[in-house]
């Protein structure tokens, strides 16, 4: 089946047009008429973690709500992209301080296996099949819906083309999404079913009006649901796609890759910044021990990646370590084991392990000419800027690399015997385990691959201006890091003047005695918590957690290394805060963002991305899109300086908090200091 799966991969034709450049917020005519038109209170794009979140909380506040999704699973994380270990920080877990889907999915998880962590995978306290999580999720969609008369409308496969940007009669002076045009593909006669193809393959067409000799389209239009009331907005409408999709289409200012060096992102590894440097994505896949060895072939592209792939640690070179790692399913316990002081059980045959590493199916990308996904200015210079143009702004032949180098790993984890980062020696085959694939398979595709790559970064818009951030709002390094900035490389690397300003920053009520030069920086000692945020409407903890991009193109270059110093921001972080001002954009008023493309800095954005996090964000979009309906008011009215005095907020606050969607954590006011409890 290998063999087969690699050379289909490696003849799909790259189709990207160039155009004129030219970015005009209006919608493109369909070459048909649309074929439905359908009306929502919320339209939520993206079906991860954080638009069921968001969909959640829509449904149980009774709105209509429109959840569109490019694959056909719910769940993106968990399910389409295949990484259903969950990532959670040992004190957060230990308190259960979660929102309450997120506790909702933890349980239906341990009710469907009888146990919370079927895999007895390592890195979690759950790791389970990926198909088992869409179906989970939709269960508790369909269940809130009912309960609460929601009504939820499910469009799988499905993207958005086209939006509509104007002004709404009725609303505030600012643009507003008035209406949105998407694309639903389905197998056309004769063809074979969905997930048969690599999404490389399959990408550029979903985002076609035209039929295709592959799929045949629905064209569906997405208006506010009508209704005699008044309000500033008719609806709103969700990002929470993996890469930013709408805020690259509506053009809203955003940033992308590493943000320039700053006392606010000291630890940054460039000066002036670097927007093709994001963090590496990953096809997962799933791996099956077996009694017997199995036959392998060589994938034709195999040499090509060979340099890449390694244990990365002497401490991790241990096969049944890395099976283990993310082991999503175990129906027999074997032998203990302990290497590198980590304490497993040893792999039995009929054990399912989901791989995703960092030295091995990680594709990590950083130059301008493989970057994945597009600058604006190459969004700009491929034309999906202009009316009927978007495609996605991904790099297709980056992800078909990426696929390559994925179905490549597993045959260096079976069959492999060098190591690009220990040496030789060190790698041994490991040929009694198969590639599982088929759409019966736990990832739910023929080729076996996820359905869409477990993406870690995206693009991050920077939230609206105000007098504490003329810049525009976002989350920084320091507003989250536990990090000594006293030590050497702060003092020698960032100027006086940058260097006082950063101590300034996190000192606290010392920070004017800093600034005016009457205190020595070195002395004072910096607060021991997270910054403090007034809106804040969700919660998250993870530490600063990188995979960086590679220095040289391609990524598997023979010797190639990662960028040096992007790792230097990584480290432990304090419990921290999902301010309302890092989900409302610049630009549209109508329009909230959560997940990953929240307005957060590229460090913050490291440890604001694990599972949880992206539910409690998208947690709070729904509710506060819910909230803004029934109030009558925008999202940027609830943050109108002075923050602490808006009555509204504190409704919305207080309603997150009655309905178990948390804004803080237990025991961490401005009363408390001191948050080292929390690791």
């Amino acid at each position: 089946m290998m063999h087969k799966i690699t050379r289909y991969l490696a003849t799909f034709p790259l189709t990207v047009i160039l155009s004129q450049i030219t970015a005009p917020l209006t919608l493109a005519t369909p070459p048909r008429t649309p074929d439905q038109t359908v009306e929502c209170e919320l339209l939520i794009v993206g079906g991860g973690l954080s638009g069921t979140a968001a969909a959640y909380e829509g449904l149980m506040d009774g709105k209509t709500v429109c959840l569109t999704e490019i694959t056909d699973w719910v769940g993106g994380q968990i399910s389409s992209q295949g990484t259903s270990a969950l990532d959670e920080q040992a004190t957060q877990r230990s308190r259960m301080v979660y929102p309450r889907g997120y506790l909702e999915l933890r349980k239906r998880i341990e009710k469907h296996y009888g146990k919370l962590n079927p895999g007895d995978c390592w890195v979690s306290d759950s790791c389970f099949l990926p198909k088992d999580g869409d179906r989970i999720l939709m269960e508790i969609l369909q269940d809130a819906a009912k309960k609460n008369r929601g009504n939820l409308k499910w469009f799988p496969s499905t993207v958005i083309k086209d939006l509509e940007i104007g002004k709404n009669p009725q609303g505030s002076t600012g643009q507003q999404i008035l209406s949105a045009i998407a694309i639903q593909h389905r197998p056309a006669k004769d063809q074979p079913p969905l997930n048969t193809y690599p999404l490389s393959a399959t990408l550029e067409d979903a985002y076609r009006y035209e039929n295709s000799p592959r799929f045949d389209k629905t064209i569906i239009r997405f208006v506010p649901q009508k209704d005699d009331q008044q309000r500033p907005a008719d609806w709103f409408v969700i990002e929470a796609t993996e890469t930013g999709e709408i805020i690259g289409l509506t053009d809203v200012p955003h940033r992308l890759g590493i943000d320039p060096r700053s006392h606010l992102e000291p630890s940054s590894s460039s000066v002036t910044g670097d927007p093709y440097c994001t963090q590496g994505f990953t096809y997962t896949f799933a791996m099956e021990t077996t009694a017997e060895p199995q036959t392998h072939e060589m994938p034709d592209f195999y040499l090509q990646y060979a340099p890449y792939y390694s244990y990365e640690l002497a401490r991790l070179a241990d096969f049944d370590l890395v099976h283990t790692y993310r082991r999503i399913w175990s129906p027999e316990t074997g032998e203990n084991k302990t290497f590198g002081g980590i304490n497993f059980t040893v792999p039995t045959p009929g054990d399912i392990s989901m791989q995703n590493w960092t030295w091995g199916n990680d594709y990590r990308p950083g130059t301008s000419q493989d970057n994945l996904i597009y600058t604006r200015q190459q969004l700009q210079q491929t034309g999906q800027l202009k009316p009927g143009g978007w495609m996605g702004g991904l790099r297709t032949e980056t992800l078909r690399k990426g696929e390559e180098n994925a179905l490549g790993y597993f045959y260096w984890l079976v069959m492999g015997t060098t190591d690009s980062q220990l040496g030789d020696g060190v790698k041994k085959p490991n040929p009694n385990h198969r590639f599982l694939s088929g759409l019966e398979s736990p990832m739910g595709t023929k080729h076996g691959l996820s359905k869409y790559p477990y993406m870690r970064e995206a693009r991050r818009i920077i939230g609206r201006t105000s007098f504490a951030y003329e810049d525009g709002f976002m989350v920084t390094e320091v507003d989250i890091s536990r990090r000594n900035y006293q030590d050497e490389y702060y003092r020698n690397t960032l100027s006086p003047d940058v260097y006082r300003r950063l101590h300034a920053t996190i000192t606290g009520y010392e920070g004017f005695g800093i600034l005016s030069g009457k205190l020595d920086p070195n002395t004072v000692v910096r607060r021991k918590r997270s910054t403090i945020y007034p809106d804040s409407v969700g919660i998250g903890h993870y530490a600063i957690d990188f995979h960086p991009c590679m220095t040289e193109s391609p990524p598997e270059k023979p010797k190639n290394t990662e960028r040096k110093g992007e790792r230097r921001g990584a480290g432990q972080s304090y419990p921290f805060q999902v301010p309302l001002r890092a989900m409302i954009p610049q630009k549209i008023d109508n329009l909230l963002v959560a997940g990953k493309s929240i307005a957060v800095s590229h460090i913050a954005a490291a440890a604001y991305r694990v599972h949880s996090f992206e539910w409690s964000s998208g947690a709070a979009a729904g509710t506060v899109a819910a909230f803004a309906l029934d109030q009558k008011v925008l999202p940027y009215q609830l943050v109108k300086e002075p923050i602490f005095r808006s009555e509204n907020l504190l409704k919305l606050r207080q309603k997150l908090d009655q309905n178990g969607n948390p804004t803080t954590f237990p025991d961490t006011s401005i009363f408390n200091n001191n948050w080292d409890d929390w690791r």
